[in-house]
């Protein structure tokens, strides 16, 4: 994540790419994953942005995520 600005940049998603297992995409793939991402069309992707491209862009995470969301709804539940 870009500090300054809050949102993570082309720049930073280059820079952490590795973390992301995405050490391999090129500059032009990066830069698409941004476009497709931002949704208010500020030129980086907040919290929200990355985590909504992240579900659509992996299918596991789309299958797993019903079982996901129940279980944080019940350990919601028993906080109460």
């Amino acid at each position: 994540m870009d500090e300054e600005k809050g949102v993570i940049t082309f720049e930073s998603l280059k820079m952490k790419s590795g973390w992301l297992g995405l050490k391999d995409m090129g500059d032009e793939e990066v830069m698409c994953m941004i476009r497709e991402g931002d949704l208010d069309g500020d030129g980086g992707l907040d919290e929200m942005e990355f985590c909504a491209l992240m579900f659509r862009l992996s299918p596991a995470l789309m299958r797993d995520s019903h079982e996901l969301l129940a279980e944080a709804i019940d350990i919601s539940f028993e906080e109460m």
